[in-house]
Formats: structure tokens, sequence, C-alpha cells
């Protein structure tokens, strides 16, 4: 790093070690000097936002991306009936939408339980749009947005 003339946060350094959830007990928790300071591991980092477990099991970024989008949602919901609907639906697919696609490859792979969390979401956020009936199903909602 010095003789590319940078110079190293300790304060924003994090390790993470990474093994299945059964050897995370297994692993040393001892601090890793870098440079002239220690570091601890963490069980989950942060990189470009997106949260990653020591087990790769991205459910902090799941979590996270979840409980954002809902709290847009419900912000959304206090100014519905107010705004006009292509209105509505540009704030929704600007404000939701950005949330949900950020680094989804990431999430290639994940198991199904996981994945509908965000399918949770994605329909959540499709339903005020087209305002359909409480027992309406959202699929063909999801198809007409695309």
């Amino acid at each position: 790093m010095q003789s590319n003339r940078l110079q190293l946060n300790t304060a924003k350094t994090e390790i993470l070690r990474c093994s299945t959830t059964r050897r995370q007990k297994h692993l040393p928790s001892a601090a890793v000097r870098v440079g002239e300071n220690y570091v601890l591991p963490s069980t989950t980092v942060c990189d470009l936002g997106v949260l990653i477990d020591s087990d790769v099991a991205m459910r902090s970024y799941v979590l996270r991306t979840v409980s954002g989008c809902f709290a847009v949602l419900r912000q959304l919901r206090s100014i519905g009936r107010s705004a006009s609907d292509s209105m509505f639906h540009s704030l929704v697919l600007s404000l939701v939408m950005p949330r949900l696609d950020y680094c989804n490859a990431t999430l290639a792979g994940l198991p199904a339980s996981r994945l509908s969390r965000l399918q949770s979401v994605l329909n959540a956020a499709a339903r005020p749009i087209h305002r359909p009936s409480r027992y309406e199903h959202v699929t063909p909602v999801l198809q007409d947005l695309h």
C-alpha cells in the first residue's frame, strides 16, 4: 500500500472469516494484526453496501433490504391517495425497485425461503400501483408490470 501511496484506515477495516455455520465456533476469535493495529474479526462485513455474513448466507443483506423496502412502502402509503397514479407508479419504481435490484447477482443460488422474502416486497410494491382487490392474485399484476 505504501508503494502506491495508499494509507490503511484501521477504523474502517473489517476482517471476515468465512466458514459453515457449524464451524464458526471453531474459528479463532483473536485479533489480527493489520499494519500497526489489531482488528477483531466480524460476523458480518459491508462491501459496497452489501452485507456479507460469515457463512455467506446473505441473511443480513436480505433482512436489511426487506426492512428498508417495507419502510419506503409504508411512507408511500401515506401519500398514495393524494398522488396521481402515474406519479405513485414512478415513486414506487424509483424508491423501491433499485433497492431490490442493487447487487442482485450476489443473491444467485440462495434458497427459495430467503428469496421469498424479497418476492414479498415485490408483491407488496405491485399491489398499490394497480390497486387490485384484496383477494385477487398478484401474479397478473406482476406480469402487467413486467
